[in-house]
């Protein structure tokens, strides 16, 4: 009978609130969920995948396209399903990791040291700093076609055509995995425009490994009359996304819009050397002119994200390279300065004193 008093019924009513809101956390653990990179990722049924990071490196030479991608994700799924959509029918085939390595190295910041005269927190007498310092840096005539599908390493890959995203749906359910209805939408521009598709089904080559970190890049290569990153798929993302990109093209390059998300953010431009003739990144670009730009670009709203990247020529090929300071305190053989200017003007001021008072003596 206590229970159905008014203190009984407000224990009642968060004892239910709480039940709910357990139940909730409960579903979103254990329903099927799919998160976005470049292109769409669809997790088996009853675990979660969450792409965190994408860096891409893509390659125009004015006829052909090349994208290379490698994503970060995280979760508990021990195999999903990866959608890319591309304007055209392209060739698929592992890449290689270091070419982001590569890339890395070339596009790495410079560091400067700053100095500054007074103490701050850190320096000597507050403190020693740690020495560590900050880190360094076409459409086809029947509904669905399957063009071909092979093994890539880990990956089991097909090329799909479809004019209608059904296509899609029917390979997805063949290999255990639902498309999810606003996927299905999403999906509706790229088929009105005559895209295709590739559809990767990644599986760790370790027996019940779940997919997380870095995940073996893929390249793949097609025609386009003008360089394009598909990433309106990305919209449908649950979390932040983060999109580093590298561009290389014969002049320096730039996103034509934010597409919904920060403004993108030039790291690196400047023409490539071929300082390693037998790398990576002469591997992906051969013997034409190169000139590559850095960016990097978050969104902290996917569904905000209303397009893809269309890239085009900058107005002029401006070379830039980020430039990171290390704060010094201003020393003087290993000596801070600032306490021996100190002293030199205490000293200056006894000398000036003791003038003072020889020449009232002398008076």
């Amino acid at each position: 009978m206590r229970g159905r008093g008014p203190g009984g019924t407000r224990c009642g009513r968060v004892l239910s609130v709480l039940l709910v809101l357990a139940a909730l956390q409960l579903g979103s653990l254990v329903a099927p969920a799919y998160a976005c990179g470049c292109g769409a990722m669809v997790p088996s049924e009853r675990s979660r995948i969450a792409v965190g990071r994408e860096t891409s490196v893509v390659h125009w030479d004015g006829r052909t396209e090349q994208i290379v991608m490698r994503l970060t994700v995280h979760g508990d799924a021990r195999e999903a399903a990866w959608i890319m959509p591309v304007p055209h029918r392209a060739s698929v085939e592992l890449g290689e990791a270091a070419l982001f390595d590569e890339l890395a190295e070339i596009t790495a910041p410079v560091w400067e040291t700053r100095h500054h005269f007074w103490p701050r927190d850190g320096d000597w007498p507050f403190g020693e700093r740690d020495g560590a310092g900050a880190p360094a840096p076409g459409a086809a005539a029947a509904p669905v076609g399957v063009v071909d599908r092979r093994r890539l390493g880990p990956f089991d890959v097909a090329r799909l055509t479809a004019t209608d995203p059904d296509a899609l749906r029917t390979w997805l359910e063949g290999n255990g995995f639902a498309l999810p209805g606003p996927l299905e939408a999403a999906l509706r521009p790229y088929v009105d425009q005559g895209w295709e598709y590739v559809a990767v089904r990644l599986a760790p080559e370790e027996a019940g490994a779940v997919l997380t970190g870095a995940l073996d890049p893929l390249r793949l290569r097609f025609a386009s009359d003008r360089p394009v990153y598909p990433m309106r798929l990305s919209r449908l993302a649950r979390t932040a996304q983060s999109l580093g990109l590298y561009v290389i093209a014969e002049h320096r390059m730039e996103p034509s819009g934010a597409i919904g998300g920060r403004e993108p953010e030039v790291t690196f431009a400047g023409r490539l050397e071929r300082t390693v003739p037998d790398g990576a990144v002469a591997g992906l670009v051969g013997d034409g002119p190169a000139y590559l730009t850095a960016f990097d670009q978050s969104f902290p709203d996917p569904s905000r994200i209303d397009g893809d990247h269309e890239l085009r020529a900058a107005a002029a090929d401006t070379p830039y390279r980020t430039v990171r300071h290390r704060d010094e305190l201003l020393a003087v053989g290993g000596v801070p300065a600032w306490p021996l200017s100190v002293l030199a003007v205490l000293l200056l001021a006894v000398a000036v004193a003791l003038r003072a008072v020889r020449r009232r003596r002398a008076r």
